[in-house]
């Protein structure tokens, strides 16, 4: 295990949730959703430099799954992903509640930055309706980060397009479900929201992981591995 890669998941979830989340939670009423949306764009865009060149700043289990079947980095990898970025998740929501309940009346209970579909939602957006949301709104974070990075690691102004595309994808998707395409972000703030956002958990754990699995699955018809050409006087030279 690399324990830098490791640490710089845990960290980078930690501080997504804790800011952009945040901006949710604590200053909402203020910013609105085009406020909310920049801060997730942001907080990405500023850890894709930051993480990027030490572990890819995936910070997300959808991202992590997209490279899994894309083969730009090994199971074990993305396990050890996947349980950095949950954990990171976790530990930013209960930082983020720590903070919100030194502010008198504000409530976390329910609600707390979760997701959520139904009488949840902000236009009572249906099952199928949040389900098919976070899937192509996965989709477009995930082929995003596919196309524009080319191993692992953010390099450059790999950072700005992948920003811009978590930004985009909130400014949509905060009406019909507070947007997750990232379980690991949903699953912090439940755990302290409680009560529906836990019942309604199960689809933003679900959902973002298929549109992950397609953004791979297209990204491959779309950007193929190209495999260099031996020149014919090559070819007959090496017999």
């Amino acid at each position: 295990m690399d324990t830098r890669t490791v640490i710089s998941e845990f960290l980078g979830t930690l501080l997504l949730v804790f800011f952009a989340v945040g901006s949710a939670v604590l200053a909402g009423e203020y910013i609105g959703t085009f406020g909310i949306a920049l801060a997730f764009g942001f907080t990405l865009l500023a850890l894709a430099y930051a993480l990027g060149p030490i572990s890819g700043c995936h910070v997300n289990p959808a991202v992590t799954l997209g490279m899994l079947l894309a083969r730009r980095i090994s199971p074990r990898t993305a396990v050890e992903y996947w349980i950095a970025q949950l954990l990171g998740g976790i530990a930013g929501a209960a930082l983020l509640f720590l903070l919100a309940k030194q502010v008198p009346g504000l409530k976390t209970s329910e609600a707390f930055g979760s997701n959520g579909f139904a009488d949840r939602s902000a236009v009572h957006i249906n099952t199928g309706g949040a389900f098919l949301a976070e899937v192509v709104l996965t989709f477009l974070l995930v082929y995003v980060v596919l196309a524009v990075t080319h191993k692992v690691a953010v390099l450059g102004f790999d950072g700005l397009p992948i920003g811009l595309a978590l930004a985009v994808v909130h400014l949509i998707g905060i009406p019909l479900t507070g947007t997750s395409v990232n379980p690991a972000r949903s699953l912090g703030p439940a755990l302290f929201a409680g009560g529906a956002a836990l019942s309604q958990l199960w689809l933003f754990l679900l959902a973002p992981l298929i549109g992950g699995a397609l953004a791979a699955v297209v990204h491959q018809f779309t950007h193929p591995l190209v495999t260099p050409r031996v020149p014919e006087a090559d070819t007959r030279s090496a017999r």
